[in-house]
Order: C-alpha cells, then sequence, then structure tokens
C-alpha cells in the first residue's frame, strides 16, 4: 500500500510551485490564496455583547477552493500549514486548523524565512504548534479596524457623502497630511540675505586660478552670527568688504568617516524604493513578494531571492553574515570588511524576522538579470547592494574648514575628498557628502584674490509636503502602522481620493480635508491623535508578547472611548439633517423641482424626482474676481483627484488657472494677482515672492 503524501498549504500559488520542487513527490503543495475565513463585508460581524467575539465566516467566492482543501487533507498523512512567517500568516493558518477540523496545540505549522531549499526543509523538520500569541495580536487589530470602520463610516455618510470610510490608522496618517497642509498655508516667508565670495589663490596661470576658485560664506562679524535681513542690510556690508583683503585667518584639518545604512526594513525599503527607484508602496512591496515568493533563474532553478518582506528588524544571521563578509573579502578585499553593530528601534514583538537581505551571495543582481523582469531587476540590485555595503566598512574623507577674515568679517570654507571608499564600493546612497568638494591648498595668512563678491536675496521655507516616502517614515518614526499596512494605507488615501498626488507630493484634497477637519477631529480627536494611535498599536504588540489579552484591548478602545464619542457624534450629526433645500428651480427633463445636494466630493444640483428621473448639474461657484488674461469670472472648479483650483470661465479659450483662491487685488511688485495662503495673501507670480498680511473679515 502506498504511504500516503504530506500535505503543505501555503498562501500564495507561485510560492506552491517554488516549494513543490524543493519538496519532491512525497508532498502536496498547494495554496489557500490567502484568508479562506473572514469577518463579513455586509454587517458589522462582531458580537459587542459577548467579549467582542468575531463572527467569522467562509469568504465569499472560495466554496470549491475550501472543498478541494478539505478534500486534500483527508487523505494527506501529515498536514503541513506553511502560510506566510507574520501575524496575518499565522491567523490564516489557525483558520484553517478550524477548517480541518485540526487542533491549534497539534498543528504541524511551518515558517520559511527565505524560499530556498535549505531554508524549506529546515522550516518542515522544525514544525511547531499554532502561536495563539500572533493569532489573537491579528484579531485585536482585524476586531479595532472593523469596529472603526463601520461604526464611524456612516457617521461620514450622513454628514459628507456616501462610501466614504474611516479607520484607525488611515485616519491618523490622513491628518499628518492635513495638518501639514495647514502649516504650509499658514507660513509666512521672511526675508534674509547671504553673502557669498568666490575666491582663488594669488599665484598661478588664468587656468590654475579658475581650478583653485572655492565658494566662501559669510558667516560672522567679532564672534557673532550676521544676520542680514533685507537689501539695506546686505549693502552696507558689501560696502565694507569693498576694498578690503581677504586673508585665510584659520585652517582646520581632521579625516570624517561615514557610517554605512543598516539592511533594509519593509520602511527602509519602501522609502529608497521610492526616492531611487520611483516605486510606489503598493509596487515596491508586489516585487518584493515575487522575488520572496521564487523566481526560476538559469542554471539554479526556481528559488526565492530574498527574505521575508514585512519585517522591522535590521537582525542578520550569523550564516548570512559569514557569507556576505566572504563575498566581501573575495570581490573587493579583506581591507573593506566591516564591523557595524545596528540595532532595531521596536521592540522584541517586531524581531521575528531577519532584515530583508539576498538569500544567495551566489546570485549577484548582474548574473541573474536576464532571469528578471527590469523592474524585479532593480529592486533586488537596490536589496543586495544595501546588504552588502552594511558589512562594510565606512567610507573616509579628509576634510578641511577655513576661515577668511576681511574687515573684521569671518567668511567660511569647507572641502573634503575621498581618502577610502569603503562601503560605496558597493551602494552609493546618492548624497551631495559623497562628492568631492575640495578646497585649494591653502596656509594661514594667505591673502587670496577675491574673484566675485554678491549678496543674495532668500527667503525662509514652508515645510515641506509628503511624499509617500516620508509619510512612510513619519508613520514609522511616530509608531503608528506596521511593516505589513504601510503600502495599504497609503495607497487607500490615494485610491479613495482622501489625497492627491502632484508628482511625487500628497496634497489633502477638499474631501480628505472634510473628513478629518469637519469629522474626525471634532468628534473622534482621540482616533486621529498620533499618540493615541501609537499608544493603541504599542498595546497590541504586548499581546503578541503574551502580556495582554486582546479582547481586553479591544474593550478599553471601544468602552473607554469610542462608545461615547458615537453617541455624541451621531446625535450631532442627526440635528444637522434638515428637509430638501429646493432651489426655486424646475427640472428641464421631467418638470418637478430641483435641489441642491451634498456629494462625496462636495455639492450639486439634482431632480427631487430621484431614482425616476437623474438630472444633475454642477453648481458654478464664482469668486467675483476677473481673470487678468481676458476679463471672465474666474470661478471654483475640481481637478480629475478632486483637488479644488480656481481657472478662468472661459475655458478652453483660456486657461489661466490658481491653486489658491485669488482675490481682486494685484500684486505691488509686479502685477500679479494676490492669492489667499492661510492667514496671508501672497502673489501668485511665479518669481515673486511678495506677501502681506489678510484682513480680518
Amino acid at each position: 500500500m502506498a504511504t500516503a503524501k504530506n500535505l503543505v498549504i501555503v498562501e500564495s500559488p507561485s510560492k506552491a510551485k517554488t516549494i513543490q520542487k524543493f519538496l519532491g513527490s512525497r508532498y502536496n503543495v498547494i495554496a489557500s490564496a490567502g484568508h479562506l475565513r473572514d469577518l463579513p463585508k455586509s454587517t458589522l460581524g462582531i458580537d459587542m455583547d459577548n467579549d467582542f467575539e468575531p463572527k467569522y465566516i467562509n469568504v465569499r467566492g472560495k466554496a470549491d477552493l475550501i472543498k478541494s482543501i478539505k478534500k486534500e487533507a483527508k487523505s494527506a498523512g501529515k498536514i503541513y500549514l506553511a502560510t506566510d512567517p507574520d501575524r496575518e500568516g499565522e491567523a490564516i493558518s489557525w483558520h484553517l486548523c478550524g477548517l480541518l477540523g485540526i487542533e491549534p496545540e497539534r498543528a504541524y505549522r511551518v515558517v520559511f524565512p527565505e524560499i530556498t531549499k535549505t531554508a524549506v526543509l529546515e522550516g518542515i523538520k522544525n514544525s511547531r504548534p499554532i502561536d495563539m500569541n500572533l493569532v489573537n495580536a491579528q484579531q485585536g487589530r482585524r476586531v479595532m479596524d472593523r469596529i472603526a470602520g463601520y461604526e464611524i463610516s456612516p457617521v461620514l455618510w450622513s454628514k459628507i457623502g456616501k462610501g466614504l470610510s474611516a479607520g484607525r490608522v488611515q485616519s491618523a496618517a490622513l491628518k499628518i497630511i492635513c495638518d501639514r497642509e495647514r502649516e504650509i498655508e499658514d507660513f509666512t516667508a521672511d526675508e534674509y540675505w547671504v553673502i557669498s565670495a568666490d575666491l582663488t589663490k594669488q599665484t598661478g596661470t588664468q587656468v590654475q586660478q579658475k581650478k583653485n576658485t572655492f565658494n566662501a560664506v559669510l558667516a560672522s562679524k567679532k564672534g557673532r552670527k550676521v544676520e542680514l535681513k533685507c537689501k539695506e542690510d546686505s549693502d552696507k556690508v558689501l560696502a565694507a568688504l569693498k576694498d578690503g583683503d581677504y586673508v585665510v585667518s584659520k585652517l582646520e584639518e581632521s579625516e570624517t568617516s561615514k557610517r554605512p545604512y543598516a539592511p533594509y526594513t519593509t520602511s527602509t525599503m519602501q522609502q529608497d524604493a521610492a526616492n531611487k527607484l520611483n516605486f510606489s508602496p503598493t509596487k515596491t512591496m508586489m516585487l518584493a513578494q515575487q522575488l520572496y515568493q521564487g523566481i526560476s533563474v538559469k542554471g539554479h532553478g526556481t528559488t526565492g531571492l530574498i527574505t521575508y518582506m514585512r519585517t522591522d528588524s535590521v537582525r542578520i544571521s550569523d550564516e548570512a553574515d559569514a557569507a556576505c563578509k566572504a563575498y566581501i573579502a573575495e570581490e573587493y578585499g579583506r581591507e573593506y570588511l566591516g564591523n557595524n553593530r545596528y540595532s532595531n528601534k521596536a521592540g522584541a514583538a517586531q524581531d521575528a524576522h531577519e532584515a530583508i537581505r539576498p538569500s544567495h551571495m551566489d546570485m549577484v543582481p548582474e548574473d541573474v538579470k536576464d532571469s528578471l523582469t527590469p523592474e524585479q531587476y532593480k529592486l533586488y540590485k537596490l536589496i543586495w547592494s544595501r546588504f552588502v555595503a552594511s558589512r562594510m566598512k565606512p567610507a573616509l574623507y579628509n576634510s578641511v574648514s577655513a576661515e577668511i577674515e576681511n574687515s573684521g568679517y569671518i567668511f567660511k570654507a569647507r572641502g573634503s575628498t575621498l581618502k577610502f571608499q569603503g562601503y560605496q564600493r558597493a551602494y552609493s546612497d546618492g548624497s551631495k557628502e559623497d562628492k568631492d568638494k575640495a578646497l585649494p591648498p591653502l596656509e594661514t595668512g594667505e591673502v587670496l584674490k577675491l574673484v566675485d563678491l554678491n549678496g543674495e536675496q532668500k527667503f525662509t521655507q514652508p515645510p515641506s509636503r509628503f511624499t509617500e516616502a516620508s509619510l512612510i517614515k513619519e508613520m514609522e518614526e511616530n509608531g503608528i502602522g506596521r511593516p505589513s499596512t504601510y503600502a495599504t494605507i497609503v495607497n487607500t488615501l490615494t485610491t479613495k481620493r482622501y489625497v492627491a498626488k502632484e508628482k511625487k507630493s500628497l496634497m489633502p484634497t477638499d474631501l480628505g480635508e472634510k473628513i478629518t477637519y469637519v469629522i474626525m477631529e471634532p468628534y473622534f480627536k482621540e482616533l486621529v491623535d498620533v499618540s493615541f494611535t501609537a499608544n493603541m498599536e504599542s498595546e497590541l504588540d504586548k499581546v503578541e508578547e503574551g502580556k495582554l489579552r486582546w479582547q481586553n484591548v479591544v474593550g478599553d478602545y471601544y468602552n473607554g472611548y469610542l462608545k461615547d464619542e458615537l453617541v455624541k457624534a451621531r446625535s450631532e450629526v442627526e440635528k444637522l439633517v434638515t428637509a430638501p433645500e429646493y432651489i426655486g428651480e424646475d427640472c428641464p427633463d421631467c418638470g418637478q423641482p430641483l435641489v441642491k445636494k451634498n456629494g462625496k466630493f462636495g455639492s450639486f444640483i439634482a431632480c427631487s424626482n430621484y431614482p425616476k428621473c437623474r438630472y444633475t448639474r454642477t453648481i458654478i461657484v464664482g469668486t467675483g474676481v476677473p481673470c487678468p488674461k481676458c476679463g471672465n469670472e474666474i470661478i471654483v472648479k475640481r481637478s480629475r483627484k478632486g483637488k479644488t483650483f480656481y481657472g478662468c470661465s472661459g475655458y478652453p479659450e483660456c486657461d489661466q488657472v490658481y491653486w489658491y483662491k485669488p482675490v481682486d487685488k494685484k500684486c505691488p511688485k509686479c502685477g500679479s494677482l494676490l492669492v489667499e495662503r492661510g492667514k496671508k495673501l501672497v502673489c501668485s507670480g511665479e518669481n515673486c515672492s511678495y506677501s502681506e498680511a489678510k484682513k480680518p473679515e
């Protein structure tokens, strides 16, 4: 009689194919394709009166797959649950136990930190029971997020429009973006001036002098910092410097080092891929998943190229460290071997996995390039380079700082040259520091020749808008969200049009600002508070560590805060529900009265006989400001991404637009229209920095 095959259940069909090749014919590897049981979509699905008990159901559309898995399990020998090695994967394995009638403590749960033959065989060899702490941490998050989403979203529908959603982390991230936009709008630019001198050595040919020219910036006078607030200040100093000599008064030489970065965590990989490769977080995670699950590589077969891509840890195994250092010694020389130490920001709950690194040091990016798509190759090369660099010595620079005096004024100049490339042989972060900025050879007391002296007007700059990369960094630093959620949160904000992406910058739409400042901040202040959200994450981490019951964390959240806030919010919103707002016109299609309605993207006119009559039209809101190009009125418009802007009513003949509301007043400097930005009026002219305080209405 033939021995029954062992069954291995993974999440991804492509991963199933890779693992099947490693395990051979004695095993049958199949995929669950994600969750098979989950909370229902149509109802809350949580028994609020019974310790927040979740009411799981089989996922719609997966009945045939569940039936197939049960059939395979019946005739199997051992059943190995090999879903992803994180909270979500642990929960999927636990749900599989429920479907297949397996006691969680008797389950054969296996995890693969990387999809290589060695790691897979080792994982099968070292199976364990289901880790209920991991499962409970996932359940706590799922239940908490479901309550927040399903209980708060109807408040948004009542006040703003159907189809909107709130979320425990999503709403806090949206408020970060909205608050930054307010900072930018309220920012008042201050004028200041910078004086700099282009200097060179007195001796040498004209070509040599040009080569030896360097820039020095005015810093101080008699030990006090020089602050120039207007042109008059600048002109006075320039006059004082006109006839004096520029003498080298002080020279300091030193050796500086630049340490390599730690290998990637999920968030640092997403940030670097966004900055260097222009990949969205969602795209980065999709590509990383492919590299982890397995790629068919010529000469090696199908194998995973990187370790698991959802991690907060910078830890590396001893074996991987040794393999990488052997590669460095052979490729670059032993003098490049470093001894760097990196520590995790997060606690032990987030250290379940290694950092993201290559699975095989013999699969150099260039050697496997033909087996990868161009985008897979770019990400793999980035991960490879960062990991190799983390095991190398720092880069060393010879640095020189010089002080040059004229009439009591001190100018400062700095220069550096690369002395030892170190980790930069493998990886460059692209910073300006990496480029040589050498000063010519100087001596104390040397008199320099002035090439050019100039005073430049500058203005203080508002804080920058967040990019996807900087938002993820902000979320990580504030402790909101986790590696598995960063990409999803950023993607949700943009796909739901709460945030618009202009080039790389994230700007809140009118809808996003309404959600934040009309509903979330007034009624659910704690939910959008970063420290409150971070504390909830910390409490859920304690569940994973076995220190808290997830039901207690959810109970404290709901009964201690959210329940009362929901009662107040619903009561306030009910007061705002009014009778239809008739506009005094009849529908041109059916003759019934027209009414003003609120929709997802603002107010509009509609027929009161809806749904029998579907007549609608937009509301044209004027500004009373004539277009400077053609004289037609500037009106309020909305972009395809939901952002309000102001454009000429004569479009398409006239294409004049403004991102901020214009006023009927011209700039006294250049004649362009002034626009409202927070508490001030600023010039709309591209190269004009004029601003004035806005008069109170």
